[in-house]
């Protein structure tokens, strides 16, 4: 069996959205420093199994293909989506669907993430 480790994503405010994803979510930096290709700066977001891999390189952001969303798995929505929106960001799509609970919103860098709660 295989599990997702990090998904890796570009951003022009590393620091910024590092910061959302420890406030909302509960998380913390595992890793930080230049990144392999000597032309940015890399933080490593999450915990002991998994992390979202935060790249910048002070520059507008483009790329060769399309990120859709992260999905973060939590066990208390209610709980995260007052976090969501203590921190000034608005949530959409909220739905109770088989087999849980979730709502999506936008970073202010612009990277949609859906929360979801299975219990």
């Amino acid at each position: 069996m295989a599990r997702l480790e990090h998904v890796n994503i570009s951003v022009a405010d590393g620091a910024g959205f590092a910061a959302m994803l420890e406030a909302v979510f509960g998380w913390h930096i595992r890793w930080e420093g230049p990144s392999t290709d000597g032309q940015g700066y890399s933080r490593h977001v999450g915990e002991a199994g998994s992390y979202v891999a935060v790249y910048e390189t002070g520059e507008p952001v483009t790329s060769g293909g399309v990120f859709n969303h992260l999905g973060v798995v939590v066990k208390d929505l209610d709980a995260v989506l007052a976090r969501v929106e203590g921190y000034g960001l608005t949530s959409h799509h909220h739905a109770d669907y088989e087999p849980g609970r979730r709502f999506y919103f936008m970073s202010r860098e612009g990277v949609e993430i859906e929360v979801v709660d299975y219990a």
